[in-house]
C-alpha cells in the first residue's frame, strides 16, 4: 500500500492500536468505504470456514461488514464488534448484527464463538489484551484468524502519491516513509501476530497463510478507494483534492488504469483446552 494509507503492522512504527483517532476515522464516508474496498479471497473464507467447529463467527472491527457478508454467504452466523457507530449503522442496514465498542472493552456477556476473525483491523487492537480476549470468547477447537491485504501500487502511481503527501502534509509522520515497501515487512508484522497468539499458550502452533491475486483499477476506481485509507480520512478536503489530482494524473499517464498485485496474509490458530 502507498505511504499514507498504511494499514498493516509495521515493526518500525509506533503501536497503531494507540492511534485511536485514526482507528475510528474510517466511518467518515462509510458508503464509499464499502463500495471501494476490496473483498477477501474466496479461498481464504472457505479455508477458515472448513476449519471451524461450527457456524458462529465474531468479526472484530467489522467496519461496514465486507468480510462479515462473505462469511454469512458461506453459511455462518456473524456478530460484528465495531468502534465506529457510523460503520456499524451501515453494516446493520445490510443485515449484520453489530455491537458498538472497541474489542478490548466489549462485553461478551458469556457468549462464545466457533471462529473469531479480524479483517484488516487487528493492528488497531492491543495485541496482548486482544489475543487473550479472543481466547476467552472462543470455544475449544475454535479458530482465531487475523488477515488483511498488502497492496502496493506500481511505482508510477506510488511515487507521485508519496511526493504529493510530502508536499501537502509535510508534518505527517507518514510523509517520511518510502513510496513502496517490500512484502517482507508485512510478513514480519503477521509473524508478530503469530508470536502474540503463541505467547498466550492457549492455541496450537499458529499458521501463516498467503493468497496472491490481482485486480485492475481505473482512475476513478483507485481515486475512490484512496480517501477510505487511514492516512487520508483525516485530511482537509483541499489537501485530499491535491493528492488525488496528482495520483489521477499519474494513472492517466498509464492509459487510465493499472493492475494491482494483491497479497492477502493471515495469521491463524486453533484454541486448545480450557483455561
Amino acid at each position: 500500500m502507498p505511504t499514507l494509507p498504511r494499514e498493516h503492522p509495521d515493526p518500525s512504527s509506533a503501536e497503531p492500536h494507540e492511534a485511536r483517532r485514526t482507528a475510528e476515522s474510517f466511518g467518515v464516508d462509510a458508503p464509499r468505504y464499502d463500495q471501494a474496498r476490496p473483498r477477501y479471497p474466496d479461498a481464504l473464507v472457505a479455508r477458515i470456514v472448513a476449519g471451524s467447529p461450527g457456524p458462529d463467527v465474531l468479526d472484530i472491527g467489522c467496519g461496514t461488514g465486507i468480510a462479515a457478508r462473505q462469511f454469512q454467504a458461506a453459511g455462518c452466523a456473524v456478530l460484528g464488534v465495531e468502534p465506529d457507530a457510523r460503520m456499524a449503522d451501515f453494516a446493520r442496514a445490510r443485515g449484520l448484527e453489530v455491537e458498538v465498542a472497541a474489542f478490548e472493552t466489549w462485553q461478551p456477556a458469556d457468549r462464545t464463538f466457533d471462529t473469531v476473525i479480524a479483517a484488516q483491523s487487528w493492528h488497531w487492537v492491543d495485541p496482548v489484551a486482544g489475543t487473550a480476549k479472543a481466547a476467552r470468547v472462543l470455544r475449544p477447537g475454535g479458530r482465531l484468524a487475523i488477515f488483511g491485504h498488502v497492496y502496493e501500487p506500481p511505482a508510477e502511481v506510488a511515487e507521485p502519491f508519496a511526493a504529493a503527501l510530502r508536499r501537502v502534509a509535510p508534518d505527517s509522520p507518514l510523509s517520511g516513509q518510502p513510496a513502496r515497501r517490500p512484502l517482507g515487512l508485512y510478513q514480519a508484522g503477521y509473524a508478530k501476530f503469530a508470536d502474540a497468539i503463541r505467547a498466550t499458550e492457549r492455541f496450537d502452533d499458529p499458521e501463516q497463510w498467503r493468497f496472491d491475486w490481482e485486480q485492475s483499477y481505473t482512475r476513478d476506481q483507485w481515486l475512490g478507494l484512496l480517501p477510505t485509507t487511514g492516512g487520508l480520512t483525516r485530511l482537509h478536503p483541499d489537501q485530499l483534492a491535491e493528492i488525488l489530482d496528482a495520483v489521477g494524473e499519474a494513472i492517466d499517464s498509464l492509459g487510465g488504469r493499472f493492475t494491482m498485485h494483491y497479497t492477502t496474509l493471515a495469521a491463524t490458530a486453533v484454541l486448545v483446552g480450557t483455561p
